[in-house]
């Protein structure tokens, strides 16, 4: 079998080849956003009788938000607001937001936004991420509706990366349709470690999660927990022996009620 002659191809083609295998053999891992990786349109699939979802999703938009480089033009704290939006079907299983129990930096920044139907849900979600004012856009939709198509996901993908402005969509007891999302994952509620101090108070949030797609990364399981000054962080094995050697409770979402 004769070998294909490839010297008229330009050296660039084998370059932008060896440069997307290796983005892509490169595994995912909290922090990214500060070598310019961000995936301005992210999918979570969770249970919708608990608060994984948006718990995770607001770990995970925290984690890109913090770590994003800021320009010398860039106001030296950052005001912007974030929407998030739910459908009545999606609140009914996971609860509002309750501004008392998010993180210190998004208590007075969330604009919620409660819609009647799938179609209206992502239109404003739509329009949120028109909006450069927003540092990132929330979504939470229960199930598969017929609006939530390839299509209406394409434009959620194209509109994102245009503006600038992340999304992070939660389906709640949703099956794997297709979908143009830069990464999907799936996640739920994994048992919190026991406080050092006080046996009986709810542990630090973790999440069993499955990057099952992504556009740069190799697929893989995580366990992500909240790190120091509420950053997202790995769980180390050291601390999965611990925790196997003590009781471990599942910790209430103070995100929803």
């Amino acid at each position: 079998m004769t070998q294909p002659d490839l010297s008229p191809l330009p050296a660039t083609v084998f370059h932008d080849v060896a440069t997307l295998c290796k983005r892509h053999g490169d595994r995912w891992r909290p922090g990214l956003a500060a070598t310019g990786e961000r995936a301005f349109h992210c999918e979570l699939f969770a249970r919708g009788d608990e608060g994984a979802g948006a718990g995770a999703a607001l770990a995970l938009a925290r984690d890109d938000w913090h770590n994003t480089p800021r320009t010398d033009t860039d106001e030296a704290q950052d005001r912007r607001s974030v929407l998030w939006v739910q459908t009545r079907d999606a609140a009914r299983l996971s609860g509002r937001p309750y501004r008392a129990g998010l993180p210190e930096d998004l208590r007075h920044r969330v604009i919620h936004v409660l819609a009647d139907r799938a179609e209206d849900a992502l239109f404003a979600l739509e329009e949120g991420l028109r909006c450069r004012e927003l540092a990132f856009v929330m979504g939470e939709i229960a199930g598969n509706p017929k609006a939530l198509d390839f299509t209406a996901s394409r434009r959620l993908t194209l509109v994102s990366q245009r503006h600038g402005v992340p999304l992070f969509l939660v389906r709640l007891d949703a099956e794997r349709d297709l979908s143009s999302a830069r990464m999907r994952w799936e996640v739920a509620s994994f048992p919190s470690a026991a406080p050092r101090w006080n046996a009986q108070a709810p542990g630090d949030p973790v999440w069993q999660a499955e990057l099952f797609r992504a556009r740069s990364h190799m697929p893989g399981n995580w366990l992500l927990e909240e790190g120091a000054g509420g950053r997202l962080a790995l769980r180390t094995s050291a601390k999965r022996d611990r925790d196997s050697e003590t009781p471990a409770m599942q910790r209430s979402s103070p995100l929803t009620a």
